[in-house]
């Protein structure tokens, strides 16, 4: 009985965050429009659909359908971009384009469980390319992300692996297995109802800034419902706070995933709103 309850205080615990619109105030993905409109790797029809993509995605998410096409039109966007020029590009852009956008208060949290003892997961359907210095940026132990099958140096088109739903929580299984988390004792948070996955795996899940769906299912299984909304530079918030070297943002980008999402979700947008777009 003893053994039992040694093992049982040793066991680890972890808090899982999505990342759009729960650690930051935007889509990652859409966010680098115009930095890959000025690396070539999309034109500038794009970078002005991408900025009202970004503005419908904030007023309502992406539903099930809308990410499953977008997963579809993954395979064409990125056939062929070269890896390090993507590479270079994110590295060269995530301390401006993202530093900005971190949610104090989803900054906090990440604190508070540190202090707790707790591992910080990042699990996200954006591209590793960008969640992982994104991941290293706030301070993440470590990070699941989409990605990218790579070939002779460019993007194949395929993708290699999909964090998305049911792929999340199975992701966040297989770290308890291997990390030995406790997952009856481990945390969640996200904004969209396709994580249920995701937030059912823990025994403690939490909705953060939800969309309709997911608000109506947290508050039917009584889940903390919490709002994020003021964002902050990191280095304002933690002036002695090192942020990672160029370098080391350039090692971390190792897909191509968040980029073509970008324009996988104009395109859907695009699917749901021609007309509008035709006015741009």
């Amino acid at each position: 009985m003893l053994a039992f309850v040694e093992n049982l205080a040793m066991r680890r615990t972890a808090a899982f965050f999505d990342l759009d619109k729960t650690v930051i105030a935007k889509s990652s993905t859409l966010a680098f429009g115009r930095s890959f409109y000025q690396g070539g790797l999309i034109n500038r029809r794009a970078v002005l659909r991408t900025a009202y993509a970004q503005f419908v995605y904030l007023l309502g998410g992406a539903d099930h359908d809308q990410m499953e096409r977008m997963r579809e039109y993954l395979s064409a966007l990125c056939r062929g971009w070269n890896v390090e020029q993507v590479k270079e590009i994110v590295a060269e852009t995530i301390h401006d384009l993202i530093d900005p956008i971190i949610y104090d208060e989803a900054a906090s949290l990440i604190e508070q469980h540190h202090l707790a003892g707790r591992d910080v997961v990042i699990v996200s359907t954006s591209g590793a390319e960008v969640v992982e210095p994104i991941g290293e940026l706030i301070g993440a132990d470590r990070v699941v992300a989409t990605r990218m099958v790579v070939e002779d140096g460019c993007y194949s088109g395929e993708i290699e692996y999909y964090a998305y739903g049911p792929a999340k929580a199975e992701a966040i299984a297989a770290l308890a297995e291997s990390e030995g988390y406790d997952l009856s004792r481990c945390y969640a948070y996200s904004d969209s109802v396709t994580d249920i996955p995701m937030l059912e795996a823990v025994g403690h899940p939490c909705a953060v800034n939800p969309d309709r769906a997911l608000r109506k299912e947290a508050l039917g299984r009584e889940w903390p419902v919490l709002s994020f909304s003021r964002p902050v530079r990191l280095k304002e918030r933690i002036p002695s706070l090192s942020m990672p070297s160029r370098p080391a943002l350039a090692i971390a980008a190792a897909a191509v995933g968040a980029a073509a999402a970008t324009a996988g979700l104009v395109w859907y947008t695009t699917q749901r709103r021609g007309a509008r777009f035709d006015r741009l």
